[in-house]
């Protein structure tokens, strides 16, 4: 992606999609998912594609190491405007990295990571071998990969919520959309991006869904109430445990997948 692209779409993303019910749910629910494979704080952590720091702040509240690497200076900025929020102790732990992910390994000079996140990215590039590629060699040996990108085994589900019946039927066997944010987007399958890993040393531990039930209501117009606490942590609670189980994680429009990298 560009710099001018993210420049215009830094408000709209950092402080509309993830102040939305769906973007807190998606929050919360890939942290709990993380927490059940990262190893114990304070573990070194680098976000390719690392945005405002919605994914990896909360990581170095709970104690962790943070390296947020992002191409864009608009997303750093604003980054850099909800570091300020957080505690002395919590910003001494983060580091704000300008650079592109596609040469992450380069970016960080080498430095390998206990765990390396890549969070909604993949779908904007053309292919996602070259960021794989990336992810997998700053992890140390151990270290934790962490993929989340869109699920091409439902490419229908939001049109036909839309009930744009007419792209939905095209969309069953379809690799990219025009996503939310009103860019083109691609898709991967678990399998794929599973046997991506594997030929880079990094062996798939496990896969979730993300986003099923708040995104379908959310797709079909239906209202969620991002400041009602109580709602929010009820909705996160059933979405954190259909990303569990098959068939629910399967509709999922979008999935995680972590794997470990093998010893060197």
């Amino acid at each position: 992606m560009s710099e001018d692209t993210w420049a215009g779409l830094a408000d709209q993303f950092a402080d509309g999609a993830y102040a939305s019910a769906k973007g807190r749910v998606r929050t919360y629910v890939i942290h709990q998912q993380l927490l059940e494979h990262v190893p114990a704080p304070p573990a070194s952590v680098l976000d390719v594609g690392g945005g405002a720091g919605h994914q990896s702040f909360p990581l170095a509240q709970a104690g962790y190491d943070v390296t947020l690497l992002d191409p864009s200076q608009a997303m750093l900025d604003k980054a850099e405007q909800r570091l300020q929020r957080l505690p002395d102790e919590v910003r001494r732990r983060v580091t704000l990295l300008r650079g592109d992910g596609e040469n992450a390994h380069e970016a960080v000079r080498g430095r390998r990571f206990d765990a390396v996140l890549c969070h909604g990215v993949l779908g904007y590039l053309e292919h996602p071998e070259p960021m794989v590629d990336q992810l997998c060699r700053c992890a140390a040996a151990g270290g934790l990969i962490s993929v989340m990108t869109g699920n091409a085994e439902a490419m229908a589900v939001r049109p036909a919520l839309e009930r744009r019946w007419d792209d939905a039927l095209a969309s069953f066997d379809a690799r990219g959309e025009i996503g939310v944010l009103g860019l083109p987007t691609r898709a991967d399958t678990v399998e794929e991006l599973s046997e991506l890993m594997r030929s880079r040393g990094v062996e798939p531990l496990r896969w979730y869904g993300v986003w099923l039930f708040v995104d379908w209501l959310d797709l079909s117009g239906a209202e969620v109430d991002p400041g009602d606490s109580q709602q929010i942590a009820a909705a996160a609670a059933v979405e954190l445990e259909a990303g569990r189980r098959d068939p629910y994680r399967r509709l999922s429009r979008i999935f995680h997948l972590v794997g470990r990298k093998g010893p060197s």
